[in-house]
C-alpha cells in the first residue's frame, strides 16, 4: 500500500500537532537510530545463518570424503 503526497501531509500534521515542532528533531533522529540498529541486527543475524550453513556443508561434505 502506497501513501499518496495528501495522506503524507496529513499525517506530518497530525504528528506535528501531537509532538510540537521543538521535538520533532529530537524524535526523527530516535526512529533514524532505531531503524539503523534494526537494520544492523537482522545484518548480523543473516551473516550468522550464512557462517553456520556453511560450517555445515563442509562438515557434510568431509562426512562423505570419509565413507569412501
Amino acid at each position: 500500500m502506497r501513501l499518496s503526497a495528501p495522506e503524507l501531509v496529513i499525517i506530518l500534521v497530525i504528528v506535528l500537532v501531537l509532538f510540537g515542532a521543538k521535538r520533532l528533531p529530537g524524535l526523527a533522529s530516535s526512529v533514524g537510530s532505531s531503524i539503523k540498529e534494526f537494520r544492523q541486527a537482522t545484518k548480523d543475524l543473516d551473516d550468522d545463518e550464512e557462517a553456520s550453513d556453511d560450517t555445515t556443508s563442509r562438515s557434510t561434505d568431509t562426512d562423505h570424503d570419509t565413507g569412501r
